[in-house]
């Protein structure tokens, strides 16, 4: 007590309370023997910091004699106190464990304090401060008394003793080994307070984290662990009385939140009292984020785990389960489906592959489809898998409802223009690796979107829902590129995006797919029907000879075209798609194709974006086609062979006014960017990437004074970039990462005043004219030796200069494209 006079406090109600917390926080934050205890204490007490420094400057107006603030000076004496005999005391370590509870004591009244009266007291200083009326004052004051007596009404009562236990498992775990160690060890992690597991629907997070509840040792060291399954229209006050109730204490009608919040703090803390507990909120949905926040209480040795469709990624660490691998799919397929009678070794095999690829590692859909073949006979196993073959799928089958029941509420929880995202998504292949950049293409012309960065955030959204998953490539790059992003889709994803669209008569859907396998054409397209869709995809095979039929698409707005052979003429009908915006042409063969008809496109009015992969085309082609809307041209994976650059006859300018954006990637026949290409006075953004043959850009590339963005990374051979680059004067970003072999940089490169941002990894041995000092303004991307070789020495002259270090990612997701 002594100390606590020196500082003038003397008794409740001194001169400075904040001086004296701040002194019980610097000291709880010393005794490192009784974290967490101690931490937690002292992050209680600086929550209530403010609150004594305003006790401070209004000492002489309130009354700390009565109420709440007398039992929150008591609190603080009682730690001042503590700290104080342990601090002085030498030989405190021989009751330690009576400290502790202490501390747990002096801890749970702050946290009751700033989780019920500090918010009571609060919001009636404001009414006074507002001027409110004085009853309704003595109003707000009695729910916080009510509230603070909710606290002794908890009398036990033996009734649903049950309602928040932990299912039992009826059946055996297949593939869920691995995930069970690594959720376990993350559980006992004392830096984990909160978990979440997500997942696709129908992948087993319920098993895995149900089974995860069962095991010995989990049950060992959590006294209590409560299971609570949450709706899709949850109720936090609903859910407590839940817990409440399988505690043994009898029904509570809270009148609010605030009451229930009290309600579950006090079951907590009595619980605690026995050991650590662990609570779990099963099936939580997309916008619980508040309901999960009210769960969380700062209370030692309390955990809780949360299952979900959807990431919750600031709530807590976020653990990511996966379908099944091969060998895992395979045994869950075998226990759920006997054999077939009279098969051989090799036909059985067989068939048991063909439905694992149509499962494709989902634990409800082997299960679904192994519950239906069980017991069944080899034609049913046949038929089954022929039945795949030949177009339909799980999702079509009436005996099977079970799957759709499972992921119908998924795409159900999607607001309006994310559901419209997502039935895109069946427009592409199954297991195609897709360029975000792919996607983002349609969604920016189908919508009418002007900004890349918010179709980029609907990918996002629909990855946090586990509906599809983006692969990241390298290092996050700017200026609204994003091939750096691969989108992958699980096939049973796809086919319930497919599934949604098929509800209306072919010719009148949205979106329409139509498959051509040899030279087939489903009956629906033989007598020159009219399309209806704006989305169209049409994928063919490796035998389709090219040999179209007539079909009237007026209303086309995006077209996405897959083929496989090598070669390939376009269809005729693409001249009638008035409307057409987005063309989107993939070849998915072994060498590039071929491509024949390409007149087809000349004067479409309203083709804005041209993307060709892994084809073969002449450059000089897409400038005779006069496509005057024509906004960006993305050429990947192509082939150029013997090219003629002579464009006397084509005034450029006109041809193409509208072009903004040229991207060249992974074009290895790519020696020298055509001419033509300089003469694209509109041309804003010009990116060309691992392109290996490409050793020096045009001098007339200077004309671009449109220019913003210049990317030429990862082009190995390159040596030098045009001098003429200086006229570029609208330039703001320029990109030569891993431009391994370029050895200098324009000399009058400083003329560039607009040039804010270099990203220029592994470029160490590029030597920097004296010019870029004049930059300024300047940040620069790059990793250590590049930093420290080339731009160290600059940051005295250059005051502005700001260097990031970025190392490369060496990053196996590369693997994934090819």
């Amino acid at each position: 007590m002594n100390d606590w006079v020196s500082l003038g406090l003397g008794s409740i109600g001194g001169a400075l309370v904040s001086e004296a917390l701040k002194f019980v926080i610097e000291e709880a934050k010393k005794f490192k023997s009784f974290k967490p205890l101690s931490k937690d204490l002292a992050e209680t007490m600086e929550r209530l910091l403010p609150l004594t420094r305003e006790i401070d400057s209004m000492q002489n107006k309130l009354d700390l004699s009565s109420g709440e603030l007398k039992k929150l000076m008591e609190t603080i004496e009682k730690a001042y106190i503590l700290v104080c005999k342990l601090r002085d005391d030498p030989v405190w370590f021989y009751e330690k464990s009576l400290y502790a509870r202490d501390i747990e004591d002096i801890n749970g009244e702050m946290t009751k304090f700033c989780g019920i009266d500090l918010q009571v007291l609060q919001y009636r200083n404001q009414l006074k401060l507002l001027g409110v009326a004085d009853h309704l004052v003595d109003m707000v004051y009695s729910l916080g008394k009510k509230m603070d007596g909710l606290t002794m009404s908890l009398v036990p009562a033996s009734v649903f003793r049950d309602l928040c236990s932990v299912p039992k498992l009826d059946k055996a775990l297949v593939g869920l080994a691995w995930p069970l160690m690594e959720l376990k060890k993350r559980l006992f992690d004392d830096s984990v307070v909160n978990l979440v597991v997500s997942a696709p629907p129908g992948c087993g997070k319920t098993t895995l984290v149900t089974q995860l509840c069962h095991e010995a040792d989990v049950k060992g060291h959590f006294k209590h662990i409560l299971f609570n399954v949450v709706s899709s229209t949850p109720n936090f006050s609903a859910i407590v009385q839940n817990l409440l109730q399988h505690n043994g204490y009898a029904p509570h009608t809270f009148d609010n939140e605030s009451q229930a919040a009290v309600g579950l703090w006090t079951l907590l803390v009595k619980l605690r009292k026995d050991g650590p507990i662990l609570l779990v909120l099963d099936d939580v949905w997309r916008g619980a984020e508040l309901l999960l926040q009210k769960f969380r209480i700062n209370l030692p040795d309390y955990k809780i785990l949360v299952t979900s469709r959807f990431d919750f990624p600031s709530f807590g660490y976020n653990y990511h389960l996966k379908p099944l691998e091969d060998g895992d799919a395979r045994a869950l397929l075998i226990q759920w489906a006997s054999r077939p009678d009279k098969t051989s070794d090799k036909e059985y095999e067989d068939l048991l592959q063909k439905i694992l690829k149509r499962c494709n590692g989902f634990p409800i859909v082997i299960e679904v489809v192994g519950v239906s073949l069980n017991g069944r006979s080899l034609t049913t196993w046949k038929g089954q898998v022929e039945s795949w073959t030949l177009g339909e799928t799980i999702l079509d089958s009436p005996s099977q409802p079970t799957v759709l029941e499972c992921l119908q509420p998924s795409f159900d929880a999607l607001v309006p223009n994310l559901k419209e995202c997502f039935l895109d998504m069946g427009s592409f292949l199954e297991d195609q690796r897709i360029r975000a950049s792919v996607i983002i293409d349609i969604w920016m012309e189908l919508y009418g979107k002007s900004s890349s960065i918010l179709c980029m955030k609907y990918l996002e959204d629909l990855a946090s829902q586990n509906l599809l998953k983006l692969v990241p490539l390298g290092n996050e790059t700017e200026d609204g590129f994003y091939n750096e992003f691969l989108v992958t889709q699980h096939d049973i994803l796809r086919e319930l995006a497919i599934h949604q669209s098929e509800s209306e008569a072919i010719l009148e859907r949205k979106r329409l797919n139509l498959e051509i396998r040899e030279d087939t054409f489903p009956d629906w397209c033989l007598n020159g029907p009219v399309v209806n869709a704006s989305l169209l995809s049409i994928s063919t095979d490796d035998s389709f000879s090219s040999n179209w039929v007539k079909v009237d698409c007026p209303s086309v707005e995006a077209l996405v075209l897959n083929l496989s052979s090598l070669d390939y003429a376009l269809p005729s009908f693409i001249a009638g798609m008035r409307k057409l915006k987005v063309l989107t042409i993939t070849n998915h063969g072994f060498y590039p194709a071929s491509l024949r008809n390409f007149s087809c496109l000349r004067l479409l009015p309203n083709l804005k974006r041209i993307r060709l992969e892994k084809v073969s085309v002449t450059l000089l082609d897409i400038v005779q086609l006069n496509l005057r809307s024509l906004k960006k041209l993305s050429l990947v994976m192509c082939s150029f062979g013997e090219v003629y650059y002579d464009t006397e006859e084509v005034d450029v300018s006109k041809a193409l006014p509208s072009l903004q954006e040229i991207d060249i990637d992974y074009c290895y026949d790519l020696d020298e960017l055509p001419y033509w290409v300089c003469e694209v006075v509109s041309l804003k953004t010009l990116s060309i990437t691992n392109c290996n043959k490409l050793t020096l850009l045009p001098e007339a590339i200077g004309n671009l004074h449109k220019l913003e963005v210049l990317r030429v990374s990862s082009c190995i051979n390159l040596s030098e970039l045009p001098e003429k680059t200086d006229r570029l004067s609208n330039l703001r970003f320029l990109d030569i990462s891993h431009c391994l072999g370029l050895r200098k940089l324009p000399l009058e490169i400083g003329k560039l005043q607009k040039l804010k941002k270099i990203s220029m990894r592994k470029c160490w041995r590029c030597e920097l004219p004296d010019s870029v000092k004049d930059l300024e303004d300047l940040e620069v991307k790059c990793e250590e030796e590049t930093r420290l070789i080339l731009w160290e020495r600059l940051k005295p002259k250059m005051r502005n200069l700001r260097v990031h270090e970025e190392e490369t990612e060496h990053n196996l997701n590369l693997l994934q494209m090819f």
